[in-house]
């Protein structure tokens, strides 16, 4: 004779935790592209848009756009991470974010996106690996200002 057992684990997508880590992402990455189009405006214009055949020509409006798209997203998984992390107070969500913006420099800014827009031919591609100072108080702040917004809205939408 056999049993079997089942569980179910209910998740409620109603919580503003992922729409706090959008927001947040969003928020995030304008100041970044902010940043960005200030110090390289290159990077904004040519290189982010070259990882989806967007550049040439230059154009900081496709950058900003691939730039916020990709912020909103990481700003999700950002949501996520401090929800299985049970992370709620504004100093534990700043320190992820600070760290989250290291990791996603270093993941994706330095590692990731030499060899991808190597692969695509972009005429903005970097060296690899691309540990850029730059770079990473652009993801630093991205992280910073992710969590500050992520903190004052993930229990009110």
């Amino acid at each position: 004779m056999s049993t079997t057992t089942e569980t179910t684990q209910t998740y409620d997508v109603s919580t503003g935790n992922w729409k706090a880590g959008v927001l947040g992402g969003i928020a995030g990455s304008a100041v970044m592209g902010a940043l960005i189009l200030v110090m390289n405006t290159a990077t904004l214009a040519v290189a982010i848009p070259s990882l989806y055949g967007l550049a040439p020509p230059p154009s900081p409006a496709a950058g900003l756009v691939v730039h916020l798209s990709h912020g909103a997203v990481m700003g999700v998984l950002f949501a996520g991470l401090a929800r299985l992390l049970s992370l709620e107070s504004p100093g534990e969500l700043l320190g992820l974010g600070v760290g989250w913006g290291v990791a996603t420099w270093a993941l994706f800014a330095a590692l990731l996106m030499p060899v991808w827009l190597g692969a695509v031919g972009s005429p903005a591609s970097p060296p690899f690996p691309n540990f850029a100072p730059p770079s990473l108080l652009w993801h630093v702040v991205y992280g910073a200002v992710l969590a500050v917004v992520y903190a004052v809205t993930a229990d009110r939408i």
